[in-house]
Order: structure tokens, then C-alpha cells, then sequence
């Protein structure tokens, strides 16, 4: 039977850690979510998975012919399957589909197990990175645009409750965000491993 192993993408494993070491990104579609985990999975050492890419290896299908078949429930069924296995691991960065944050069962999952990181982009930035691209089921409509204004008017608010860090993506080079990203994150840890001294 297939593991959650071996969907891994390549990367290095340190040494077993607690699971709250593990980052999960989160955000709209275009966001980055992937470009973003794989570098900053290798930067740290961990292991990264992108739950699409693990659905659509498992199925062997692209995710709008799941959309097809089975419809968005059927995808969210499968999506929040794959959330509740990954986010169990430990040391990992995951990238999640852009609508995971839809099913509460997820949120809670992800801000139980790790760290959560919301990749920000204006709808403009997405549009400009999305509109070309035939494997986002959910802007195969008459009008795109607003389909994506609409979802990111109701996403917005679960990434930013479900977030411990926002990064605000706009058009900085990938090596330069995850680089910030990175530094976020050393502070955050830092910050763990002392006594609490009220609000950041």
C-alpha cells in the first residue's frame, strides 16, 4: 500500500522531532505555496509534500478530472484525508490546496500540529499568475476574475485565522521570500523557547 512516504518530493530528513517542528502553508491559489515549501523544505531539512500533487499521484488523475468525476465534495473528501495523514508527521513542510481551510476539521488539524504559514497575495497578483492556467477547476467560468475575487473574499478570513505567520508574497523574488520567511520563523522558534513576555 502507498505511504504518505513515498509521495514525498525530495528532501533530507534530520533527526526525529516533535510535530509542531512541521510548517504548513496555506493560501490562494497562485500564491506560491509550492515554490515556496520546496526551497524552504530543503533550507531546514525537511521533508516536503504538496497534498494536490499527493492526490493527483494516488487517483493518477489531474485534480479538474477529480473535479469532474466526483465533483468538489469528492475532492474535499480526499483532500481532507491526505491533510489529516501528512499533517501527522513529523518535520515536514506542506503546502495545502487553496480551499483546504474550507473544512474546519483542517484548521484544526493545522494549527494543532505545526506551524502555519498564510502566503498573501493581492487578487491582482493571483490573477496575473492564474489566468493562463488550465488546472484550477474553480476559475473555469464566464467570468474568472470575479470567480477568483469571490473566492479570495471568503478565504481571506480562515488563512488569517488559522495563520501563526502572513507573509505578504507581492513580487519579490522567491529566494528573497523565503528568506524573510526564514527569519520569521528563527524569531518565532526563538520566541518559543522563552519565558512569555506579553503580546508580540
Amino acid at each position: 500500500m502507498q505511504t504518505a512516504r513515498d509521495d514525498a518530493d525530495h528532501g533530507q530528513r534530520s533527526e526525529a522531532v516533535a510535530p509542531t517542528r512541521n510548517i504548513f502553508l496555506v493560501g490562494m491559489m497562485g500564491a506560491g505555496k509550492t515554490s515556496v515549501g520546496k526551497l524552504l523544505a530543503r533550507h531546514l531539512s525537511k521533508t516536503f509534500y504538496d497534498s494536490d500533487h499527493v492526490i493527483e499521484g494516488r487517483t493518477g488523475v489531474k485534480i479538474p478530472i477529480i473535479f469532474e468525476l466526483e465533483g468538489e465534495a469528492g475532492f474535499r473528501a480526499r483532500e481532507a484525508a491526505v491533510i489529516e495523514e501528512l499533517s501527522g508527521l513529523d518535520d515536514v513542510v506542506l503546502a495545502t490546496g487553496g480551499g483546504a481551510v474550507l473544512d474546519p476539521r483542517n484548521r484544526e488539524l493545522l494549527k494543532a500540529r505545526g506551524t502555519v504559514v498564510y502566503l498573501r497575495a493581492s487578487v491582482n497578483e493571483l490573477w496575473s499568475r492564474t489566468r493562463h492556467d488550465r488546472n484550477r477547476p474553480l476559475l473555469q467560468t464566464q467570468d474568472p476574475y470575479a470567480r477568483l475575487c469571490e473566492l479570495h473574499a471568503q478565504r481571506d478570513p480562515l488563512y488569517r485565522e488559522v495563520a501563526t505567520v502572513t507573509m505578504e508574497t507581492g513580487t519579490q523574488s522567491l529566494k528573497h521570500l523565503v528568506g524573510k520567511l526564514e527569519q520569521r520563523l528563527e524569531r518565532l522558534n526563538d520566541g518559543s523557547r522563552q519565558p512569555a513576555q506579553g503580546g508580540a
